[in-house]
């Protein structure tokens, strides 16, 4: 997530400067071509580009409106993924509990807070592995061209180092060897909560209202893991995501087409300076597509999207300090204007 107010010069060239590179070179092809050879069969007129562009804008428009509701559902569902477990944390430690070895109950209140900790890097780890239909998964040069693009613009992407020293932290050996067991392993670790909670409940540890509570909030953590993989594992519908770059493909084709013919019209030094203004109105368009297509994906760990550590990072801090641990981590701090 950017954190500054505006994007750097930096950001949005990482982002979209290679194109900058082919677009000069096609708009001044079509510049020389018509000033030394004054090919006019070549020109087209302004209105049907005006009426493309018109379109190509309403397009791209829809396309970035799709993506952003799914940017800001997969922040709506992590923060409720932050509620949720501060919530869970609390009633934990504030049923009664009268029955049942105190030292004991220390301990395995402990457990389970740890293991929700587990489970919000485990499922920030899977929502980070790539699909097939995200950039980073074309295949040849357009693939290689991506994953230098998601060097220079991500912001831990992927993580699985990180997220390895957190498991073996707050999880038993037996649990951390049995992800290897599970291609689902933030799943298995909810159904371990639960058998956990329930254990509690069968101990008279806690009420049949107290376990209720707790599975309640389980079914929760459940409901919002499928909240994510759902907007993680179905793209927007393809038809649209594919037409509106073919579009934009179109038009950049033949915008120095029209625009050279017009700025003829000021003199022979108008035709240059169609160049620039050529560039600026393709650039600013690929630009659109770009921050379209990237928003499609909000858990890709770039920076536009969700700041899934950072925010892992504040349920740890919350829960360790209810259960009143000393060992508190530091909170996540943007670097570059990126907060990860």
């Amino acid at each position: 997530m950017i954190t500054t107010k505006y994007f750097n010069y930096r950001q949005i060239f990482n982002l979209a400067g290679a194109h900058l590179i082919w677009l000069t070179l096609w708009c001044s092809l079509v510049a020389v071509i018509y000033y030394f050879f004054n090919w006019q069969w070549m020109i087209i007129p302004w209105v049907p580009l005006a009426l493309i562009g018109t379109a190509e804008a309403f397009y791209v428009g829809f396309k970035n409106n799709q993506a952003y509701d799914r940017l800001w559902e997969a922040r709506k569902i992590w923060g409720s993924i932050v509620n949720s477990s501060r919530s869970f944390t609390a009633m934990l430690y504030a049923f009664n509990t009268e029955n049942g070895d105190s030292t004991d109950l220390v301990e395995r209140r402990k457990r389970i807070a740890y293991r929700h900790i587990a489970w919000l890097y485990t499922l920030r780890e899977q929502l980070l592995v790539p699909t097939e239909w995200e950039h980073i998964s074309l295949k040849k040069y357009i693939g290689s061209m991506n994953v230098k693009r998601n060097r220079l613009i991500k912001a831990g992407f992927p993580d699985y180092s990180r997220t390895s020293i957190f498991l073996n932290k707050y999880l038993s050996t037996a649990e951390f060897n049995a992800q290897r067991q599970y291609k689902n392993f933030a799943t298995y670790l909810i159904s371990q909560q639960a058998r956990e909670v329930n254990a509690l409940k069968n101990d008279k540890v806690i009420s049949d209202f107290n376990q209720t509570q707790l599975q309640n909030c389980l079914n929760q953590f459940y409901d919002y893991q499928g909240q994510a993989e759902r907007i993680k594992k179905f793209p927007s519908p393809r038809q649209f995501a594919s037409t509106a770059f073919v579009f934009n493909v179109i038009l950049i084709i033949l915008l120095p087409l029209g625009l050279v013919n017009e700025f003829a019209k000021l003199g022979d030094w108008g035709i240059w300076t169609s160049i620039p203004f050529c560039v600026v109105i393709g650039w600013i368009y690929i630009v659109m597509e770009l921050v379209g297509d990237y928003t499609e994906n909000p858990f890709g760990g770039l920076m536009f999207d969700i700041p899934m550590l950072s925010i892992c990072r504040t349920i740890e801090i919350d829960m360790l300090q209810i259960i009143g641990d000393e060992d508190i981590p530091e909170p996540i701090a943007s670097k570059n204007g990126v907060l990860v």
